[in-house]
């Protein structure tokens, strides 16, 4: 376990280092160390991140694990509201901006679209010159 003290102290990336080094040596080694470092918490995945979840009460983060985003608590209630707050309106403004975007190229490609079925139009209404040269 010394090596494990050791990795501790370069963090995360000693860890994601090993387990790559793992898998390029024999898949089933780095299979065992990737296990081990969700297992123990080392990567902020497994029991020890589900705890955290559990003692927060599960209403700061959507889900749990490794795969979340949410800020940790900062120990003052209206604030971490507020923060709360802010945040879901601006993910509600992403999405609506996201929605603006999205009509706005549904628009210009439906005005790229006329102009190609008018063009068409105005060609097939304009005189053809005769194939066989007696124009």
């Amino acid at each position: 376990m010394e090596l494990a003290y050791k990795l501790d102290s370069y963090g995360k990336p000693a860890w994601i280092a090993l387990t790559v080094l793992g898998f390029m040596a024999w898949w089933p080694l780095g299979l065992a160390i990737l296990a081990f470092a969700i297992g123990s918490g080392r990567f902020g995945c497994g029991k020890r991140s589900f705890a955290r979840w559990q003692e927060q009460g599960g209403e700061t983060m959507k889900g749990f694990g490794c795969w979340t985003r949410s800020a940790p608590s900062s120990g003052n209630r209206a604030f971490d509201e507020y923060r709360q707050d802010t945040l879901r309106r601006l993910e509600e403004e992403q999405k609506e901006f996201r929605d603006f975007l999205d009509r706005l190229r549904q628009a210009k490609d439906k005005a790229e679209f006329d102009q190609f079925m008018a063009e068409r139009r105005r060609r097939a209404n304009e005189p053809q010159p005769d194939a066989s040269g007696n124009g």
